[in-house]
């Protein structure tokens, strides 16, 4: 055993530090990345809405096809690689992680994070629900489809989707840290992971870029500007509570001391 080792006592579990509220996301920056967000979602569905998308979309789904079948380029790897990729933004998966998110922040005692986070999750997945019920675009049939997909076309679910999972948690959990390059590499690596899965999503010819854009864009934003908006309340309750716990255990200690 090392002198080291001799001097640090192990410490049982309940001793362990839990991290401090960092609350350090950036109110005014997530609220600008929400808003360029919208506009580019709003800008596609204009576009898409005047068919000014087609000649981009033939492009977008015709580039890695080769052959009369128009098959993927390739070997079969790349199919299965695409697959799993997708498979991020599927309902398991990214519901297993958003639930796997949710026990970390309860482990961690950051109960409203965890609330505010699942309120976030479950609202985006019916603004998504609802704009593609609203647009009802088929999907495309210029490409064989690599993959079953049912339901509407615009904007993607799964691009939708895994924008808003990955980088509410990413936004949920880079507020914890103090240092910037921490934060901006958590929610780098969501934004990154969230755009692959959109791509995908073409690559398997069951979406048309202008769907998995639009998709990502309005995932994204309603992540920012949910943590923009809710964040700071959560701040505010959970600083009136340290303010307050004091005073609370103060008078259980009175009452207790009346009572002996």
């Amino acid at each position: 055993m090392d002198e080291l080792s001799r001097e640090t006592p192990h410490l049982p579990a309940e001793t362990i530090r839990l991290p401090e509220r960092g609350f350090t996301i950036d109110r005014r920056k997530a609220l600008i990345a929400g808003a360029l967000c919208w506009t580019g979602f709003a800008v596609i569905v204009w576009l898409v809405a005047n068919g000014g998308t087609e000649a981009f979309d033939r492009v977008g789904l015709l580039s890695g096809r080769s052959g009369t079948e128009l098959a993927l380029g390739g070997p079969a790897l790349v199919r299965e690689i695409v697959r799993d990729i997708t498979a991020l933004g599927g309902v398991f998966l990214r519901n297993l992680f958003a639930i796997g998110a949710v026990v970390a922040l309860l482990f961690l005692r950051l109960k409203r994070e965890a609330v505010l986070f699942a309120m976030t999750v479950i609202t985006g997945w019916l603004v998504n629900a609802a704009l593609k019920f609203a647009v009802g675009r088929e999907r495309p049939q210029i490409v064989p489809h690599l993959m079953d997909a049912s339901g509407q076309s615009f904007p993607s679910g799964h691009s939708f989707n895994a924008a808003l999972v990955y980088i509410a948690m990413a936004l949920a959990f880079a507020a914890l840290s103090r240092r910037q390059s921490v934060r901006y590499t958590v929610i780098g690596a969501a934004m990154l992971i969230s755009a692959m899965v959109a791509w995908s999503r073409v690559m398997l010819g069951v979406h048309f870029p202008s769907d998995v854009i639009a998709g990502w864009l309005g995932g994204a934003g309603w992540a920012f500007m949910a943590a923009a908006l809710l964040y700071r309340p959560a701040k505010a309750a959970a600083e009136s509570d340290q303010l307050a716990l004091p005073v609370r255990k103060a008078a259980r200690t009175s009452h207790r001391a009346t009572r002996h």
